[in-house]
């Protein structure tokens, strides 16, 4: 990779790692090198067509005050646009997270049960499928239609419940 590159102005040529200018016509820079093997008839390109100039952006010093902890909402249909609707806006809230809870405590019992069965019946260990044991394959493939069940179960308990929700603002 060069450490040369072209910024500004058609006649310059800025040297990235000293960040200065150098003319095309300096000895042993690369753009004289250029020159010698150029068309004399190219055309030089407009101001217009030149890159833009660089701009250093860098983090926020450590300590200059932040903006704001948390962004605001400036769209008013985000906001509640009452005490009521704030309410409904809590208890939706408050559904989801218990409904959620719920459902994750369920899968971990169900898990866990699943595993208890499998350690406790040697029946299990014993029978093969393809070579397999089938405890193996039940650990390592019956998870999953449980694991699918419970997230179907769940998206159907949240999408009632956000039009539970939905039909209570509406008839405001």
């Amino acid at each position: 990779m060069t450490s040369r590159a072209s910024h500004g102005s058609a006649g310059e040529e800025s040297d990235s790692r000293a960040g200065g200018p150098l003319s095309r016509d300096a000895p042993g820079s690369h753009a004289a090198a250029a020159a010698d093997d150029a068309p004399t008839d190219r055309a030089v390109p407009s101001a217009a067509a030149a890159p833009p100039e660089r701009v250093r952006v860098t983090a926020p010093r450590a300590g200059s005050p932040a903006a704001s902890p948390r962004p605001v909402s400036r769209n008013a249909a985000d906001a509640p646009t009452s005490d009521i609707a704030g309410v409904y806006v809590r208890s939706l809230i408050r559904s989801q997270l218990r409904l959620g809870v719920v459902f994750a405590v369920g899968f971990a019992a169900a898990t866990a049960l699943f595993v208890l069965a499998i350690a406790f019946v040697p029946a299990f260990d014993t029978t093969f499928v393809l070579g397999v044991p089938v405890s193996w394959l039940l650990l390592g493939v019956g998870v999953y239609p449980l694991a699918i069940t419970v997230a179907a179960l769940y998206l159907r308990a949240a999408s009632r419940n956000e039009a539970r929700y939905r039909s209570l603002t509406e008839d405001e």
